[in-house]
């Protein structure tokens, strides 16, 4: 098709800042085909047109099991209506203490260097120890996940199918230990951690199946971690290059959720998701057939200028209703609750224990190739 050479460079790994090519791409072809043959949709009205039409666009996109982000009305609800209660207000606050200790010892460490790496000695080891913590889970097995999703992630950058087919095993058989360790832990007892009350969770009048537990865990695990430390390494690298936003949040720390989600739109920490159409239409004047794979462009869409006026600027008075972070529609983000606490806490923290965070001098940071976002390397120097 026409479009294909402009839309091919999505597929590729940009040497800097992928956002710049995307907001190039949008404006060029807002809905093309890349070079693998799928179909991406840069801009927000159709990326917000899909999300609001979940019987067109299916979410039935992968041959594996994925609960409940893989799945189509009205199965979806079952499980959606099962694992809601697990990010209400009244259990993730149970864990708020134990997120705020793993991240005031991490930046305690952190501090006694001259200058930090910040994904690999705050970032990422905040975001595996604080899911372990939520699903009680040993906290040495941190590392693990850590390293599980960095292994995923290079895999799915060179499409190595194998080794994602053997991760994916991998992480099967992790859950699988977990299990049987929580299992003989609870016994006769009342559940005491989120995984043993997981493990008691029925849908049609049964237990919930292995497949279907070590799909809901690895995406509140492996999931998490990667969007968390992403998330961090973007907001902190934000305020670094933004004094004046980062001295406005220390003198004002309620303001510091509705920033994030601003610092967040200007930057997401997630490329895109998949959806398929369950019949032919159209989109952007593209006709797409019947069986189709779309990707949804989240970091192009929330930079869209049709809908953020000078979306690189940092604005309070933004609605925040528009703001696609954490998706919209049937399948908006359940842990949308626990990400937001996560960041705060770890900013409260970072705050209280310095008086400004800025880049290291002589050092260049180096950004995500997809399909991650944020940063791979970020040196900053805390004092």
């Amino acid at each position: 098709m026409t479009n294909s050479s402009k839309s091919q460079t999505i597929n590729q790994n940009f040497p800097d800042d992928m956002r710049k090519s995307f907001d190039k791409l949008r404006n060029q072809c807002p809905v093309a085909k890349d070079a693998s043959g799928h179909w991406q949709v840069m801009d927000y009205a159709t990326v917000e047109r899909i999300l609001e039409d979940p019987h067109t666009f299916s979410n039935q996109v992968s041959s594996h099991l994925s609960v409940p982000n893989g799945m189509d009305l009205p199965e979806h609800t079952k499980y959606r209506v099962l694992i809601e209660p697990y990010f209400s207000e009244s259990v993730i606050n149970r864990f708020e203490d134990d997120f705020r200790k793993t991240a005031r010892k991490l930046i305690s460490n952190a501090k006694k260097q001259d200058a930090a790496e910040l994904m690999g000695t705050l970032a990422r080891p905040y975001a595996g120890r604080v899911q372990c913590a939520f699903l009680g889970w040993p906290a040495s097995l941190a590392d693990t996940l850590i390293s599980w999703t960095m292994e995923n992630q290079h895999a799915a950058r060179i499409n190595n199918r194998d080794r994602l087919d053997e991760l994916g095993q991998e992480f099967e058989e992790l859950v699988a230990e977990i299990m049987e360790q929580q299992r003989s832990s609870l016994k006769n007892n009342a559940p005491s951690t989120l995984t043993q009350s997981l493990m008691n969770e029925e849908v049609d009048g049964r237990k919930l199946t292995t497949e279907e537990l070590t799909s809901i865990l690895r995406n509140w695990t492996v999931g998490e971690v990667g969007s968390i430390s992403a998330s961090i390494g973007i907001i902190i690298h934000f305020l670094a290059h933004h004094h004046e936003v980062q001295e406005q949040l220390r003198n004002h720390p309620e303001k510091i959720t509705d920033a994030t989600d601003e610092i967040l739109r200007i930057h997401g920490p997630l490329v895109s998701n998949r959806r398929k159409t369950t019949c032919p239409v159209q989109l952007n004047g593209e006709k797409i057939e019947k069986g189709e794979t779309i990707y949804l462009n989240w970091i192009s869409a929330n930079r869209d200028e049709a809908v953020f006026e000078a979306p690189d600027e940092y604005r309070e008075d933004r609605d925040s209703k528009k703001n696609l972070l954490y998706g919209k529609g049937i399948h908006v983000c359940p842990g949308a609750p626990l990400a937001r606490m996560e960041l705060r806490i770890f900013l409260e923290e970072l705050f209280a224990q310095t008086q400004v965070i800025c880049p290291s001098p002589g050092s260049n940071e180096c950004y995500e190739t997809l399909p991650a976002s944020g940063f791979s390397y970020l040196p900053l120097t805390f004092r």
